[in-house]
């Protein structure tokens, strides 16, 4: 997709962005925010560096950390991009829902439904929470849309939708079952990031709109002590960005937990500005970080076309950030 504005900063280099506007920032990681990289070393052998376009290796340095299974991380996402395109009110939107639900059952799940006022007109929308309980008073959150775009045709969203909504199903493996000693993990699958007409403010992120405003009113945001947001994170040649809409010292703990596993080559390479499902959040001051790779394939030419499809993406790209993930849900549960 090809971007719609730019919004210059006073700095004159810096161009802010949308999810859906052109990411034009390059950053050395020498001039990222102190502490994001920390000390950790570059080499390759430990990082499994991205050679040739294709994603490196996943196995983390760290034996000791609880891993994914990136084939079964995989599977899930090919079968939610086999449902086809999944907009807000259509038969593929429902069977997504309904997919997310069986992978589910036993576990604790609530839905948050609600009607939105689009440009397009009312629409139901749900949120989905699966929910696991930890010894400590608080909530980790981790998130990912699981809706596509409406206006576009013959489009299956595989990185933008499919691959992170695959990635909580296989987190939700690693949480189900037990009680964990730290905070409660809540996975959550947010409808209605997409725009129905055109992003804006008043249209996108419905379901993180309505679920913050909610949680603020009945006082669960109170108790969130971080919200993960995952987008776009199955591309072969993973480069996820740091987003200076998150919150610095989270974004830093993710840079942390990607070193000691070995895979900080693949993160925080570039600094973008972008609006998410992570910013009705932020906005209420709750700790956010995006994980989010906005360059899928050059100049972001694959976002929003047809050609988001799932021979572009790595099941070893869903292990490294799925396995970053677990590993800052730990660094987390020991602060």
């Amino acid at each position: 997709m090809q971007p719609h504005e730019a919004e210059r900063t006073r700095t004159g280099y810096t161009v802010k962005v949308s999810k859906h506007l052109l990411v034009a920032i390059l950053v050395a990681s020498s001039v990222l925010a102190p502490g994001a990289l920390g000390s950790e070393t570059h080499s390759s052998a430990s990082a499994g560096g991205t050679q040739g376009g294709k994603a490196a290796q996943g196995s983390p340095a760290n034996t000791a950390v609880r891993r994914v299974n990136p084939t079964r991380a995989m599977q899930y996402v090919r079968e939610v991009v086999q449902i086809g395109s999944r907009p807000v009110g259509s038969a593929g939107h429902k069977k997504t829902e309904a997919y997310i639900r069986s992978k589910l059952r036993g576990d604790q799940v609530e839905e948050d439904v609600f009607t939105a006022d689009t440009p397009g007109g009312k629409f139901e929308m749900r949120n989905i929470i699966a929910k696991y309980p930890g010894t400590r008073d608080g909530v980790i959150v981790i998130a990912s849309h699981y809706d596509t775009n409406l206006p576009l045709k013959n489009y299956v969203g595989a990185n933008d939708g499919g691959s992170s909504t695959g990635l909580l199903l296989e987190l939700a493996n690693h949480f189900r079952g037990k009680k964990r000693e730290g905070y409660a993990v809540w996975l959550l699958w947010t409808d209605g990031e997409e725009a129905l007409q055109k992003w804006s403010a008043t249209d996108s992120l419905y379901g993180s709109r309505h679920l913050a405003d909610k949680w603020q009113q009945d006082g669960t945001l109170k108790k969130i002590r971080a919200f993960v947001l995952l987008d776009m994170i199955g591309d072969a040649d993973l480069n996820v960005d740091r987003d200076m809409n998150s919150t610095p010292w989270l974004e830093d703990l993710v840079g942390q937990a990607a070193a000691h596993l070995g895979y900080q080559s693949h993160f925080f390479a570039r600094v973008i500005q972008i609006d998410d499902d992570h910013l009705p959040f932020a906005r209420m001051q709750v700790p956010v970080a995006d994980l989010i790779d906005f360059t899928y394939g050059y100049n972001n030419v694959f976002h929003h076309t047809s050609e988001d499809t799932l021979d572009k993406l790595s099941p070893t790209s869903l292990e490294i950030v799925g396995n970053t993930v677990l590993e800052t849900v730990r660094l987390l549960d020991a602060r």
